[in-house]
């Protein structure tokens, strides 16, 4: 038997969630998705188009994953993070408090997939235009070995790792 707030709690986000869905509003979750979607493939370069001809889909429908509008459901995600080589974790996390919270998830921020833990970047770092264009550049570099050694020089120009 469910203790009575657990029961409450769980009522209030399928409440919230079933009002999201009736007003026509895509869920916060499904955006956050969608949005870590948009960032991997924009980070490696690939069009929505490209993206879609690898899951079997038209852009249209990519275009909807990343706003939010259609739900991502287990079996895409799992494609999604073969594609875009990524864990799965990757599309949760920066997840914002509030909407873990409300929705019943891990408090707390969560470390991007694509750094090493808390290096100081800001929220928006990964956003940035230069971000961008360095990490296309460097998966530009088709040699793993002189990949690897601009990546240690890149490691090496920066304060030392505590």
């Amino acid at each position: 038997m469910l203790e009575e707030g657990k029961g409450d709690a769980r009522m209030a986000r399928a409440e919230q969630v079933a009002g999201s869905e009736r007003e026509g509003r895509p869920s916060p979750i499904d955006v956050h998705v969608g949005s870590r979607i948009r960032l991997r493939r924009t980070l490696l370069g690939m069009s929505q188009e490209r993206l879609g001809e690898a899951l079997g889909l038209t852009f249209q429908q990519v275009q909807k994953y990343e706003r939010g509008v259609n739900r991502v459901g287990a079996s895409r995600l799992f494609d999604l993070s073969r594609v875009l080589d990524v864990p799965i974790s990757f599309f949760f996390d920066d997840l914002p408090d509030s909407v873990a919270n409300t929705f019943g998830g891990q408090a707390g921020r969560r470390s991007s997939g694509l750094t090493e833990g808390g290096d100081g970047f800001g929220d928006d770092t990964l956003n940035r235009r230069e971000t961008l264009e360095l990490v296309r550049a460097y998966y530009r570099i088709t040699d793993p070995a002189l990949r690897k050694r601009v990546f240690d020089l890149i490691k090496s120009m920066g304060p030392a790792e505590g």
